[in-house]
């Protein structure tokens, strides 16, 4: 059994190693995931970002994939990656949970795209 679990663990840490991005670190994995994930699919060259902000008295996060798209829109999600609402976008909302996200505390950036790409 040993023979075939250490080669595939090799493996699996192998490829993990190819989709490594600099994310910082005690990221929460959903996020971890939702950046590296970012990170692949985003439209813009540049601007992407993933950062950490203490809001309503809980750690939240938003997600950006740049802003390239006139109309597109951030995501910000709690810490278990459950969706609390949208800010931007067409409308320019700026509010979360009906309490604006201006009150938000900005704590760090947990990923951001690298210029041009």
């Amino acid at each position: 059994m040993r023979k075939i679990v250490y080669p595939l663990a090799a493996f699996a840490l192998l490829l993990s190693a190819c989709d490594e991005i600099d994310i910082e670190k005690e990221t929460p994995d959903c996020i971890r995931q939702k950046a590296i994930n970012l990170s692949r699919e985003t439209p813009c060259d540049e601007g992407a970002f993933v950062k950490e902000y203490l809001f309503q008295g809980r750690t939240v996060y938003v997600l950006s994939s740049g802003h390239c798209i006139a109309d597109g829109s951030d995501e910000v999600v709690d810490e278990n990656c459950n969706q609390l609402g949208y800010l931007g976008g067409f409308v320019g909302t700026t509010t979360i949970n009906g309490e604006s996200f201006a009150k938000a505390e900005f704590r760090r950036t947990i990923w951001q795209q690298a210029t041009g790409g």
